[in-house]
Formats: C-alpha cells, sequence, structure tokens
C-alpha cells in the first residue's frame, strides 16, 4: 500500500502564563491508503491536539511544527488559503459532539451542500441531490425530511451520520473520527463504525480514528498508537499490540475495561491523573503513576524499543513489563 499520510516529529505547542507548554512531543507515524488508525489514550493526552494540527484547526495560541505530508505534499508548510482548499476536500474530521459542530441556524442540508458548492463548485440543484444520496448512504430515514431539519430536531445517532456525509462529501482522502461514538448507545455506536469501517473499504481512504475506549479501537483499526504525555508511549499492529502489551500505561487501560459475562469485580483503576502540561516529568511522563517506576525513569525520555511485528514500546524496564503482562487474566 502506497503512504498516504507521514507524519515526522510533529510537535504542538500551547500558550500558558508560564510561556508555551508542549503537549505533542515528537510523534511520528505514517498511514497508507485504506488504512485505518487508533489514537487512543485518556482525556489530555494529546489525541485531538495532534488531529487538529492534522486539520490545521488549532485553538488560538497553539502552534505546530515538524513536517505532515498527505499525498507527498507538505501540508504545515502550506499557506493557510491553501490548506482551506485541502481542508474538506482532501481531509475531512467527524468532531466528538454533533450539537457543538453543527451550525443550529441552519438545515442540516444547506451544511452538507456547503463544500459541495464551495470546493466541487456545484449548482445549487446538484448539490442538493448529492445530498439525498449523501444522507441515504449514510443511512438516516426519510433523507428529504433529514435535510430539511435542524440540528435540535434529530437525535444524536442522525446528526453524528450527518457530520460524515459532511465528511465525506468531497470524497477525501484521509478522515479523522475523533471520538465518533462516545455520546451514542451501544446499538448506534456499532452501526457508525460499521458504517466508518464500510466507507473506508469502498473509497480507499485513510481513517484515523480516536478514542479513549480500547474495545472500540480493537476492533476497528489495524494499527493503533497508544498516547500519554503527549507522547507515543506503543505502537504497532492491533493485534500484535493486545497480545504482548509492552507499556504499564496500556496494561492499566486494557484492565481497567469492564467485560461481559465474567463475575462481578471492582474495576482496577489507574492511580493518578494525567499531570498537567505545566507540571509534566522531564522523563517518563507516565512515571508518577506507575508501579514500575524508578529513579531512571525520571531523569530522561526512555528509550524506544522494537519488537516483532513493527511492535514498539516506550519503556525503561520494558522485561518487567512483559512479564507483568503475562501474569494479567
Amino acid at each position: 500500500m502506497s503512504a498516504l499520510l507521514e507524519v515526522r516529529d510533529l510537535r504542538v505547542q500551547v500558550s500558558a502564563e508560564a510561556g508555551p507548554l508542549d503537549a505533542v512531543r515528537g510523534l511520528s507515524f505514517t498511514l497508507a491508503r485504506g488504512e485505518t488508525l487508533g489514537l487512543v489514550g485518556e482525556s489530555g493526552c494529546g489525541k485531538s491536539l495532534t488531529a487538529l494540527a492534522l486539520m490545521g484547526l488549532l485553538p488560538e495560541g497553539a502552534s505546530a511544527s515538524g513536517q505532515l505530508r498527505l499525498a507527498g505534499q507538505d501540508v504545515l508548510a502550506m499557506p493557510e488559503h491553501e490548506r482551506c482548499a485541502w481542508r474538506g476536500r482532501r481531509m475531512a474530521m467527524i468532531f466528538q459532539e454533533p450539537m457543538t459542530a453543527l451550525n443550529p441556524l441552519h438545515p442540516v442540508g444547506r451544511q452538507v451542500a456547503e463544500p459541495l458548492r464551495l470546493h466541487l463548485g456545484l449548482s445549487r440543484a446538484a448539490a442538493e441531490a448529492e445530498v439525498l444520496r449523501l444522507l441515504e448512504r449514510v443511512g438516516l430515514p426519510d433523507v428529504r425530511r433529514c435535510a430539511q431539519a435542524y440540528p435540535h430536531e434529530l437525535s444524536g445517532g442522525q446528526r453524528q451520520r450527518v457530520l460524515i456525509a459532511m465528511a465525506l462529501a468531497c470524497g477525501p482522502e484521509l478522515l479523522i473520527a475523533d471520538e465518533p461514538t462516545t455520546a451514542l448507545d451501544v446499538s448506534v455506536q456499532g452501526q457508525i463504525l460499521d458504517l466508518l469501517a464500510d466507507l473506508v473499504a469502498e473509497r480507499g481512504m485513510g481513517l484515523i480514528l480516536i478514542s479513549h475506549d480500547l474495545g472500540v479501537i480493537a476492533e476497528n483499526v489495524r494499527r493503533l498508537i497508544v498516547m500519554y504525555g503527549g507522547i507515543a508511549v506503543e505502537s504497532g499492529p492491533t493485534a500484535a499490540v493486545f497480545a504482548r502489551m509492552g507499556h504499564p500505561y496500556t496494561q492499566g487501560l486494557f484492565a481497567a475495561r469492564p467485560r461481559l459475562g465474567g463475575p462481578r469485580r471492582h474495576l482496577p483503576t489507574i492511580p493518578g491523573s494525567v499531570p498537567a502540561l505545566s507540571a509534566m516529568p522531564a522523563g517518563c511522563p507516565f512515571a508518577p503513576r506507575c508501579a514500575l517506576a524508578t529513579l531512571g525513569c525520571g531523569l530522561g525520555m526512555p528509550p524506544l524499543h522494537a519488537l516483532e511485528d513493527a511492535h514498539a514500546v516506550r519503556c525503561l524496564h520494558l522485561e518487567q513489563a512483559l512479564a507483568r503482562a503475562e501474569q494479567q487474566p
């Protein structure tokens, strides 16, 4: 598969009273056409900022550096007017909360039609016809009525489907889905994720799926990156990572997942919380919460260890962590 997206040493800085702070620190990965990649981690680990940096939608006071090549062209080096032409046309994003992403003052059909008219130059009639086709493709019932509805008149699942239709309107090469099913019930969640998988297979686009849910990631992406403190602490093929989790943070996320059908038990939790950017440790960002941490973990960034099958782990105590993983149920 040819490389669609190449990210090298991506860094995102946000402004603070004490000065700029590093929110994403040296993230690198590639994504092939037709491939799915998951970004997983707790809130505050840098997942959404990574997505916004890729789209050129960082909040005011934040900046990105590094190299971000989409189809061979460095998007970060582009002037803003060129990025605007790419955004929505060649790369698109499904946002986490439809009610804040959709304009409450316009019918959803008009909002789905906007990129069609802006990027593809379709006439009003042609855009309206394409909107109905897109809404039908994402599984909305009575598409003419839905197209005329305002966001508040639709259910959460219907609004999420509208966002997907809007993101897919111009046939982007790269689709980023940021927690697209967080607020949906399990049945609708499954429908949305199945729809995304079908569209990736059908169109051959690259998909980046962002989630805090390891179950969603395990079932829906080919490769994953576990993020913590703005860095990738573990990455590799999804099957390889789940078969042999090498980082204590990945193990903690896995242990804390609920399991159906088993005996009732208290879910184990990872002690502490993600540190604020202003209090990020000099070494491994997970060290203050890690049961395996030693003095050396706080002195510098741990080395990156390459395991089999392109599986990589950034941990000073990899052998101990792997041994502990074998003992987990």
